[in-house]
């Protein structure tokens, strides 16, 4: 091996580098690569409160945003708080300072254009910094995960996922497929179920993704989400037990590396 020459095996993982910048990239607004392999430059931080939100676990430091990430939420929160008589909105995470992938958790949440949102509404006072790091999402899904939990589900979050997803600029919304079933028995039919999408987990939160900003050449756009209100025959899959009980990848997936992102994030996570 020719001197200076690394194998993938022996460079930095790509979340150890972005994982420890606390700052947004001095940069013009933009997203590089895709939702689960890219980068954001220009980030926003969201305000740990404003009209009808709260911030949570600040210490993570994933509460920043591409700018049309953090107006999305400055608007939907009102939006979500009159439709569904909540309080407000608790907001989990977005996005670290320059994107990238995440030290834990998330796959995606790489272009700032992703946001949790919890399925545990505002509480009317505004919580301390401890209560921030500490408090713990609701599940609404029932502990068999065939249903929703009707101890906690509401007609309030219902109308939370409508008021998301009739937002122009989300693209998709991932959720819990017991939640999505129950969307299905209520609202069957509504155009807006169309963008309400199963997947694992989410029983305590639900993922908003945004569309790629207009003129972002750079983001790679999601395919469109199926034609139909998703309440065909292809739910039924998330309730068989491949589904419910799936096995471990054979092989862990070997952290991403810089090399695995778009070129130009390299220029994101240096820039001062």
């Amino acid at each position: 091996m020719a001197q200076g020459q690394e194998t993938a095996a022996e460079l930095p993982a790509a979340k150890t580098l972005f994982g420890k910048v606390r700052s947004a990239a001095a940069l013009p607004p933009q997203t590089i690569g895709f939702y689960s392999r890219g980068c954001v430059a220009g980030a926003q931080a969201l305000p740990l409160d404003g009209p009808h939100w709260q911030a949570m676990r600040p210490s993570r430091q994933r509460m920043w945003g591409h700018p049309d990430l953090i107006r999305f939420v400055e608007r939907f929160a009102p939006l979500a708080a009159q439709a569904s008589g909540w309080p407000g909105i608790l907001v989990g995470d977005i996005a670290q300072p320059r994107g990238g992938p995440m030290l834990t958790g998330h796959a995606s949440h790489q272009l700032g254009l992703d946001v949790d949102i919890w399925l545990k509404p505002m509480p009317a006072q505004r919580m301390t910094s401890a209560q921030r790091e500490q408090v713990s999402s609701i599940t609404v899904v029932r502990a068999d995960r065939l249903d929703v939990d009707r101890a906690s589900w509401t007609p309030g979050h219902q109308a939370v996922l409508r008021a998301a997803a009739e937002d122009p600029k989300v693209q998709r919304i991932f959720i819990n497929a017991a939640i999505k079933r129950a969307l299905c028995r209520s609202a069957k039919g509504a155009s807006w179920l169309r963008k309400i999408r199963p997947e694992h987990g989410h029983d305590y939160h639900f993922h908003v993704r945004l569309f790629c900003p207009e003129g972002d050449a750079q983001c790679k756009a999601q395919d469109p989400t199926p034609e139909g209100d998703g309440c065909d025959a292809s739910l039924d899959w998330w309730f068989t037990d491949e589904a419910l009980h799936p096995k471990p990848p054979a092989v862990k997936p070997a952290p991403l590396t810089m090399a695995d992102l778009p070129a130009d994030c390299q220029q994101v996570l240096e820039a001062r």
